[in-house]
C-alpha cells in the first residue's frame, strides 16, 4: 500500500502575524504549489531525504548557493519531529498503532523561506500519510495545534496556528486566537468564508534567497511577553483590522480592502526591522497601483489590483526587481 498526501502553500491576507499573540487573521491556501509525502509499508522505519536535504557538493560555492536558498535545514528534521509528535499523540491518548513500519519521503515545489509556509505543509501532508497509514483519526480542530507543536515544541521554532490552520481547513479562513477563546477550548474560532468573495489578487514572491520565519521573528515574542506598548497595540491594531477586512468581504465592499492590506504591512514596518529588498518589492508593487501585504514572514506579497492591464504593470515592475508574480489557485475547503 502506498499513501501520497499533499498540503498546500498559503497566503496570510490580513491580520498576520498577530495569530501568535492572541489576534485574528484570515488566510487562503494556494493550489499552485504544494508538500506531498510519499509513504509505504517497510520492515524498518526510514526517512529518504529530499534533494533539499543533500550533503555532497561539487564545491564550497555550491554548497554556499544551497544554503543561501534553502537555509541550514532540510525537511528530514520535520519529518522525524513529525514521527516523534504523532507517536507521543497516540501514547497520549491511548491509541494503539499496529506494529507496523514505513519508509517516507517527502517532495515539495514550495519556494522556500519567503514566506508561503512551506515547512508546515510539510509537516501537515507527513501527519496525513501517518492518519492514513495507521488509520487513526484526530479532530479537525485539534489537528493544527499538534502541527504547531512539531515546530514549536520539538524544532524550537517560533511561528502560530495560523498557517496550520489554513493547511488543515483549507480554502479561505477567518481565525480568532483571543485569548479567552484560546485558554477556554486550547483552539481559535474558524470560520470558513467563501474564496468567491475575495477580489482578485496576486501573489509574487522573491527569486533570491529571504529569512527564515525564526530570524524575522526573533525578538518580537520578547518584546510582547515583556507588555511593550508598539508591539501589544500593534497585534491589537492587526485582529480589529482583520475584522474590517472580513466585513468588507461579506458586504463585497471590495474597494476598501486594498487600503487595508496597504495598512498591515504598514503597522508592522513599524515595529519589525525588514530588508531593503523586501521593502522594495511592496513599493515596486505599490508603484504599479496595486496594493501588497506581506503574506507571511517576509520575501512573497499578496495584494489586490484592479484589472489585467494595471496585473500586467504589476508583473513587469516586479520582474525587473527579480520577483516572481502569479495568480493564486484558491483550494476550496473540503
Amino acid at each position: 500500500m502506498i499513501i501520497k498526501t499533499t498540503a498546500h502553500a498559503r497566503a496570510g491576507l490580513a491580520g498576520n502575524p498577530s495569530d501568535g499573540y492572541f489576534g485574528k487573521t484570515i488566510s487562503f491556501i494556494i493550489r499552485n504549489f504544494r508538500a506531498r509525502v510519499t509513504l509505504y509499508e517497510t520492515p524498518e522505519l526510514e526517512i529518504l531525504p529530499n534533494r533539499r536535504d543533500q550533503l555532497r557538493y561539487r564545491s564550497l560555492a555550491a554548497l554556499a548557493a544551497d544554503v543561501k536558498r534553502h537555509g541550514y535545514y532540510g525537511g528530514l528534521r520535520l519529518l522525524k519531529a513529525t514521527l516523534r509528535r504523532f507517536y507521543a499523540y497516540c501514547v497520549q491518548n491511548n491509541i494503539e498503532l499496529p506494529k507496523r513500519n514505513v519508509t517516507l519521503y517527502y517532495e515539495t515545489n514550495i519556494p522556500s523561506r519567503v514566506g508561503l509556509a512551506g515547512s508546515s505543509a510539510i509537516v501537515t501532508a507527513c501527519l496525513r500519510a501517518l492518519m492514513a497509514f495507521y488509520e487513526v483519526e484526530i479532530p479537525k480542530t485539534i489537528l493544527p495545534t499538534l502541527i504547531l507543536g512539531v515546530e514549536t515544541d520539538e524544532l524550537r521554532i517560533p511561528a502560530g496556528l495560523q498557517d496550520r490552520v489554513i493547511q488543515v481547513y483549507e480554502g479561505l479562513v477567518y481565525m480568532d486566537f483571543g485569548r479567552e477563546i484560546m485558554e477556554r477550548q486550547g483552539y481559535g474560532y474558524y470560520e470558513p468564508l467563501d474564496p468567491a468573495l475575495l477580489p482578485p489578487l496576486y501573489v509574487a514572491y522573491r527569486t533570491d534567497a529571504a529569512e527564515g520565519t525564526e530570524v524575522f521573528h526573533s525578538d518580537i515574542r520578547e518584546r510582547f511577553e515583556r507588555g511593550e506598548p508598539a508591539v501589544v497595540d500593534a497585534m491589537k491594531y492587526w485582529a480589529a483590522l482583520t475584522d474590517e477586512v472580513k466585513g468588507c468581504l461579506l458586504s463585497k465592499q471590495l474597494h476598501k480592502i486594498g487600503k487595508l492590506l496597504d495598512r498591515n504591512f504598514d503597522k508592522r514596518r513599524e515595529i519589525y526591522q525588514i530588508s531593503k529588498a523586501n521593502i522594495r518589492m511592496v513599493e515596486a508593487a505599490r508603484e504599479a497601483g496595486a496594493s501588497a501585504n506581506f503574506t507571511g514572514s517576509g520575501g512573497a506579497i499578496v495584494g489586490t489590483y484592479e484589472d489585467e492591464s494595471m496585473y500586467q504593470r504589476l508583473r513587469e515592475r516586479l520582474s525587473e526587481a527579480g520577483v516572481r508574480v502569479f495568480k493564486p489557485e484558491i483550494v476550496t475547503a473540503k
